[in-house]
Order: structure tokens, then C-alpha cells, then sequence
């Protein structure tokens, strides 16, 4: 079956663009130019990933997001268009729940590329990796892609499950933001402060289970329940000079 991908833009130069190098891509895309049909789109079709302009008619990409997170397909990985310059708009699209952005005007090939990064970390589940991690209460489990915490279910996106993943088969060490940006969205290079609200969300979901350091001047690390190897940071903020 296609991989079906809605494109959601007001612009229709921007979305027959974006279709034809999805097309070639070989994916079905659904195209809507507002609000209201995309969120109809969004509740009646069952699709694999949302492409979403944060400018259009309302509700827009940013209102869209938070629909689907609190919604009965919260796992629907998302990349929101947002105007280059506006980075009140990015931050504020990540922390409603997207799971990538490009800034507009943009090249439909580097979209086309974030698309199936998004896609394939969205279905990835490593057979070599042990299949169910555990850290203090909390307890992630790889294939079916959830997290629980003292056995009550946490909603996480799919990129918020892949940084927890990663963090927690990683723990003690330290890694950068720019470390992060490539092991986690497997990109050499972008926007840091990316990184930085993920481990803000991440933080606010997992509540006072969660083991996420700021090491200050270095980066971010996990810290097991059982262990007092690193201290404890209940800051919130992004570490200083840690790329």
C-alpha cells in the first residue's frame, strides 16, 4: 500500500510542487488548502504523515497539530512549513507537538528528504536492540513503540519515542545538541533549538520520572533511577555552549 502523505497549504503553486517530488517518490499525496478540510482530512482518513503550513487559513498548522496530538492518531508524524525568519513559529509549532519543520521558500527536494527521514524513524524499531528498556518506573518498549510509567501509558511523538530511546540505551554519557540532532533526526546539521524544546517536552511528559541532565557547558545526559553518577538537574533550560 502508497504511503499517503497530506500536504496542507494555502498556496497552490507550493502544493503542486511538493507533490510531484513526493509522487516521484512513489507516495500518494492528498492535497487541501485550509484549515477546515485539512482537519477533516486529518479525522477521516488514515494517513502516514502531515505535511502542514503554520500560515494557513484557521485553524492553522499550529492549531492542527495540537488537534492531533490530543486526538485518536496522536502518533501521526508531522513537519510544519513555517516562514523563514519566524522562529517564534518553529519553537512554538515543536513544542505543539511537530516532529520537524522547514522554513519557507524552501527546496521540495530537501522536503522530500525530511519526509522520509520523519517516515523512517517514525517505523523504525531496531531487531538488535533489546526490545523493552527500563529506567527507574518507566519502562519503553521498541517494536510496539510504547512507554509506560509505573504502567500508565505516556503519549509521546515519534520523535520524542526515538530521543527517550536513545537516551536510555545510552545512559551516564553526555551528548551535545549537535550529537543529538545527527543520532536522533539523523541531520548534520540545523536548527539546535530543536533539540532543546524536545528535551523541554520530553521532560514535562515523563514528570518526576524523568533522568534528563543538563551537564552545563557539554550537553544533555540520562541518569538511571539507581545511580547517583551524575547530579540531578530539574533545570529545564538548554545547556550552555553544549554544541
Amino acid at each position: 500500500m502508497s504511503t499517503r502523505i497530506l500536504v496542507a497549504d494555502d498556496d497552490p503553486v507550493v502544493r503542486e510542487v511538493v507533490r510531484r517530488y513526493l509522487e516521484r517518490d512513489g507516495m500518494t499525496v492528498i492535497e487541501t488548502a485550509d484549515g477546515p478540510a485539512t482537519a477533516e482530512v486529518l479525522a477521516r482518513d488514515d494517513i502516514d504523515l502531515a505535511v502542514l503550513d503554520v500560515m494557513m487559513p484557521p485553524p492553522d498548522g499550529i492549531e492542527l497539530t495540537r488537534m492531533v496530538r490530543s486526538g485518536p492518531h496522536p502518533d501521526t508524524p508531522i513537519i510544519l512549513l513555517t516562514a523563514l525568519g519566524e522562529e517564534d513559529d518553529r519553537i512554538l509549532g515543536l513544542r505543539s507537538g511537530a516532529d520537524d519543520y522547514v522554513t519557507k521558500p524552501f527546496s521540495p527536494r530537501e522536503l522530500a528528504l525530511r519526509v522520509a527521514s520523519v517516515l523512517r524513524r517514525a517505523r523504525a524499531a531496531p531487531a538488535s536492540a533489546e526490545e523493552v528498556v527500563r529506567s527507574g518506573e518507566i519502562e519503553l518498549r521498541r517494536s510496539a513503540r510504547t512507554v509506560r510509567i509505573d504502567g500508565a501509558a505516556v503519549d509521546l511523538t515519534a520523535r520524542e519515542f526515538d530521543l527517550l530511546a536513545f537516551l536510555l540505551t545510552n545512559p551516564h554519557r553526555v551528548f551535545s545538541r549537535n550529537e543529538l540532532l545527527a543520532e536522533v533526526w539523523g541531520w548534520t546539521f540545523g536548527d539546535l533549538s530543536t533539540v532543546t524544546v524536545h528535551i523541554k517536552r520530553l521532560r514535562a511528559k515523563l514528570g518526576a520520572a524523568h533522568r534528563i541532565d543538563t551537564v552545563w557547558g557539554r550537553g544533555y545526559a540520562w541518569e538511571r533511577a539507581d545511580s547517583g553518577e551524575l547530579p540531578r538537574s530539574s533545570a529545564a533550560e538548554e545547556p550552555h555552549r553544549a554544541d
